[in-house]
């Protein structure tokens, strides 16, 4: 059975909702990556991103949530628009 995941783009504050969402639903962070952590000189990343979330995920039961935040280069995310998407995967075991 197909699983369907939110994965919600935040202005920078990721982190923040993230951990309100674990402090509401419980469980720890299954993943998170951070835009140092993906930085190379071919893919430099600024000083001011280094630190916001390339991806995290919070699993909620059998599903997960997942978020990142939008560099500053790809413009701010309008709130009064959607700003998620939905990710669908395979079954986890």
């Amino acid at each position: 059975m197909a699983l369907i995941n939110p994965w919600i783009n935040f202005n920078g504050n990721a982190e923040e909702a993230f951990t309100f969402y674990k402090s509401v639903f419980g469980g720890e962070f299954a993943t998170i990556i951070r835009f140092k952590d993906i930085s190379s000189p071919e893919f430099p990343v600024a000083e001011n991103e280094a630190h916001k979330i390339r991806h995290i995920t919070l699993p909620i039961g059998t599903n997960m949530l997942i978020a990142n935040d939008v560099p500053e280069i790809m413009g701010r995310v309008n709130e009064n628009e959607n700003r998620s998407k939905i990710d669908i995967s395979a079954e986890r075991k």
